[in-house]
């Protein structure tokens, strides 16, 4: 096999198996104080992923929390909860413990997903 087919050979696995994190369920962590269900995907790209990395390198912990909730936060039809206009009300008026608390539990979903993948 040339160096070339390689090449794209590894790059077709790494993407077939990104497709395949990527299709898994729905996770969902109920939120009574909004009397709500959160749906997240355990797995996302870098294009999801990036703003929420760029804030925490600049140490807004804070505004990252937020930002993986905007993101990451769905609904059953895997439709976002909130818009990039809520981040402001987000940070304001609602509990940040209940924020925390959702974040906290996808990215422990997050970490699972990862194990049983062998990643």
């Amino acid at each position: 096999m040339s160096e070339e087919n390689k090449t794209v050979s590894v790059l077709g696995n790494a993407k077939d198996h990104f497709r395949s994190a990527l299709s898994q369920e729905l996770q969902s962590i109920e939120v009574p104080e909004w009397n709500a269900t959160i749906y997240f995907k355990t797995a996302s790209s870098f294009s999801v992923e990036k703003k929420i990395l760029d804030l925490h390198s600049k140490g807004s912990m804070v505004e990252a929390l937020v930002e993986t909730l905007l993101v990451k936060a769905l609904n059953k039809d895997g439709s976002r909860v909130f818009s990039p206009a809520d981040k402001i009300v987000l940070m304001r008026e609602v509990d940040p413990d209940v924020i925390i608390r959702v974040v906290s539990a996808i990215q422990v979903a997050k970490e699972e997903a990862k194990e049983s993948l062998g990643n």
